[in-house]
């Protein structure tokens, strides 16, 4: 009985391997024959026939490798070194000219069925990322060509995620098969309702030539996507709303400290910012020339020295300039904005009028999907980012020594100086921890804008108001408004637009100043509040 068996199966291995290599024969033929629907059902019949070289005949036709020979139309694949390789064997053939040979052009059908076929080449992958991946090149080609290679897979497949985007891939490959029963499509109809994306909706809402109660199924799960979509698009409107507040928070911090304890108007602040870019280009720069291998850890060295030149700044600002001023806020105001202008020129003669190009490290680049929001990896860190700093600078406040008579300075300046605070000094230390921030600030933005003498421009007026909305010097208040203004921005944008959302959001601010002169959070002590 065992040798009956082992004998029948050598029987139908002999039948099934010629049909096989027909199959591939055939679809060898048709690449090569140059008509784009021939092209395209050899793609279809090739990922089909079982052939070994399959998938990279189809990924060369899609890279543009692939060749016919213009006289028998025999397949070549062209090699990087720009030498030829039979299709059908991958042996070089180097007695191939580059005149001898075409290349096996395609059109928007052919690539939709090379997707679909490299898909489902690939679904039986041992990876599970390389399924998962395929399973969504076939869903977005839909290809009703690839639902016998999706059974197959579905059948074998063990991971749950992976299982489910064969399942969203069978559901749009069913609903494009013109075989497909009403059952199938009305259950295919069901799995894209549930996936819940704008794919699917694209999907349901090109259907064509369906069934009365499978159109009806469709239209009633287009208008779930559209409620599912719209909440999505608020919540991610939200996010980008806190990405923008925490950018905002980073910017406004250290001006809340300043503006707070020294009564200054600093238009200034905006090149403190700028400051700590240039920095993080100058880091990177250094790092590039020097230690390569350290690039991925620029940024976390750049935070520390951009925080220390700024700061360093920030003092001798001080010392030069505002100590000259106190008392006089227009003069103040006049002083620093000229000094703002300095600082840009000096910066312009220095490294250029251009944008400097500030690299991302690999690990802030990309994204994920939480949902239906798209979170990207950069904006995530700068978040972390600003929290980290906000808590850093309230244990600073609160735990030492300097952040105790920085608050006693706040509150009473006449009567801290009466207890022995040198108050000249810590408005030095005070005006440079702002312009340190500004300049760790900096480096965040490095990531997120364009690095130019320009960059603190875009970023003073929002600081300010920021400042004033949250409450003059305190630092919860102005975590607040950021967030708060941050979020308000990006849902006026798309009904407002950039500019007038501003404008907006301005006329807001000076309606609530009208009736809460202090902001949200003002700060108490005697000589504050008389």
């Amino acid at each position: 009985m065992r040798r009956i068996s082992v004998l029948l199966l050598f029987v139908l291995l002999a039948l099934v391997q010629p049909a096989f290599a027909q199959s591939a024969e055939e679809a060898y033929g048709l690449l090569g024959s140059g008509n784009f629907d021939q092209v395209r059902r050899g793609v279809e019949t090739l990922a089909a026939s079982g052939d070994a070289r399959a998938a990279t005949i189809i990924a060369a036709l899609q890279n543009g490798k692939l060749f016919a020979a213009t006289a028998d139309h025999a397949l070549y694949i062209k090699q990087d070194d720009g030498s030829f390789a039979a299709a059908a064997t991958g042996k070089p053939a180097p007695d191939i000219a580059a005149g001898a040979v075409k290349p096996v052009r395609v059109n928007n059908a052919i690539r939709s069925a090379m997707d679909a076929a490299l898909g489902a080449l690939r679904l039986m992958a041992p990876d599970p990322a390389t399924r998962a991946a395929a399973a969504e090149a076939v869903f977005h080609s839909h290809e009703p060509a690839a639902l016998p290679a999706l059974a197959k897979a579905l059948a074998h497949e063990t991971d749950p995620d992976v299982k489910l985007k064969l399942q969203q891939a069978q559901a749009a490959a069913l609903l494009s098969s013109p075989d497909a029963s009403e059952a199938d499509r009305l259950a295919a109809v069901a799995v894209l309702a549930d996936r819940g994306d704008q794919d699917s909706r694209s999907l349901l809402d090109g259907l064509s030539g369906q069934p009365p109660s499978v159109a009806q199924a469709a239209a009633a799960a287009i208008a779930s996507i559209d409620r599912s979509l719209a909440l999505w698009g608020i919540l991610q409107s939200v996010y980008y709303g806190l990405s923008l507040g925490s950018v905002l928070l980073l910017a406004a911090a250290g001006l809340a400290i300043t503006f707070g304890v020294m009564g200054v108007i600093n238009m200034a602040h905006g090149e403190m910012v700028m400051i700590g870019a240039y920095t993080t280009f100058v880091v990177q720069q250094i790092i590039r020339a020097s230690a390569p291998g350290l690039f991925g850890a620029s940024l976390l060295i750049a935070v520390p020295m951009a925080f220390i030149v700024a700061g360093a700044l920030g003092i001798l600002i001080e010392r030069s300039l505002i100590r000259w001023l106190y008392g006089r806020p227009l003069e103040t105001l006049l002083a620093t904005w000229g000094l703002s202008l300095v600082l840009q020129q000096v910066v312009r003669t220095i490294f250029g009028a251009n944008n400097q190009d500030v690299g991302t490290p690999g690990w802030m680049g990309g994204s994920t999907m939480l949902g239906g929001i798209t979170l990207t990896w950069n904006r995530n860190y700068i978040i972390i980012f600003a929290v980290l700093v906000l808590f850093a600078l309230m244990a600073a406040l609160r735990f030492t020594s300097l952040g105790l008579r920085m608050r006693a300075v706040t509150q009473n300046r006449r009567m801290a100086a009466a207890m022995g605070i040198r108050t000249p000094w810590i408005d030095a230390l005070t005006f440079g921890l702002g312009s340190g921030v500004a300049g760790m600030a900096g480096v965040a933005l490095s990531q997120i804008d364009n690095v130019s003498p320009n960059l603190g421009q875009s970023y003073i007026i929002d600081s300010f108001m920021v400042v004033v909305f949250g409450g003059v010097g305190n630092l919860w208040g102005t975590a607040v408004s950021a967030l708060t203004l941050g979020i308000v921005n990006k849902f006026l944008e798309p009904v407002a637009g950039a500019v007038l959302g501003k404008i907006v959001v301005l006329v807001l601010l000076i309606l609530f100043i009208q009736r809460k002169p202090r902001g949200l959070f003002p700060l108490k002590g005697r000589a504050v509040e008389t």
